[in-house]
């Protein structure tokens, strides 16, 4: 079943030189489905997320959630940025709780689904503790909750884990695998931009390879290793996807050119 439909998408900065920032970028995401997108810096994978989170818009093409056009921000469609983004004057609790009651959800029950999404992220014994007592990783938990809270069909990451120490991550990277096989949350679709070739083959079932601006699609691999997998390529499979997906990468770039860098998370 298909999900997410991107269908010719293209997107332009304008400005005294106009920057195409996306050109012609067509793929599916089907339902329970990982995806993740990798690419050279500055290539519009951010850009493309936002636009499916409904909050860039289309200079071309169309973005289809479950078959209809988004034309603006969606409850069924919720992001995780790379920066936390919460409220500091709020307690963990309260910056879940939120755009619950944004959404016209009564007090009371905002703050039942807020506790549990919370518990499920491991932050149960820290409800009422603000962001600056919390790590990075502890702000990225409330992060995730205040996401899932909303119950979405489909979950946006923006780079989620790029900010976190390397044990931090690898924690949370593990954590969001679970939540995403967790049939008892409705949330089951996953789309993440990274930087990192090896998280991606880690966690996607396909890894969308864009080329350098403008932004297009160059290949889509499927990761074809049995779950659960590890992160640090002892499996000759996953080194060898893993330095397939970078090859195509320095390809698309016509070679390790300034500007598309790109981590392979190893070593």
């Amino acid at each position: 079943m298909k999900v997410l439909e991107v269908r010719s998408l293209r997107k332009v900065f304008p400005g005294e030189r106009s920057i195409i920032a996306l050109e012609d970028v067509s793929f599916e995401v089907g339902k329970d489905e990982f995806l993740c997108i990798v690419g050279p810096s500055g290539c519009g994978k951010s850009t493309l997320l936002r636009m499916v989170a409904g909050i860039e818009s289309a200079n071309g093409g169309e973005i289809l959630f479950l078959g209809k056009p988004i034309s603006g921000p969606n409850e069924k469609i919720t992001m995780i940025f790379q920066h936390f983004g919460l409220l500091p004057w709020k307690t963990a609790l309260e910056n879940v709780r939120l755009p619950l009651e944004v959404h016209g959800i009564p007090n009371e029950e905002a703050r039942k689904i807020a506790i549990d999404y919370l518990g499920k992220v491991g932050l149960g014994d820290f409800l009422d503790t603000y962001p600056h007592d919390l790590s990075g990783g502890m702000k990225q938990r409330v992060g995730i909750a205040r996401a899932l809270a909303m119950r979405p069909e489909i979950l946006l990451m923006d780079e989620p884990f790029s900010s976190l120490d390397e044990l931090t991550a690898s924690t949370l990277r593990r954590e969001v695998l679970r939540i995403w096989a967790d049939s008892n949350l409705p949330t089951d679709t996953f789309l993440m931009v990274s930087h990192n070739v090896s998280e991606a083959v880690f966690m996607a079932d396909r890894v969308l390879i864009m080329s350098p601006r403008p932004g297009k699609v160059v290949e889509v691999v499927k990761v074809d290793i049995p779950r659960p997998r590890t992160e640090h390529a002892r499996d000759p499979k996953f080194f060898d996807t893993v330095e397939y997906i970078i090859r195509v990468i320095e390809k698309a770039c016509g070679g390790k050119l300034p500007g598309c860098e790109i981590n392979d998370g190893i070593g």
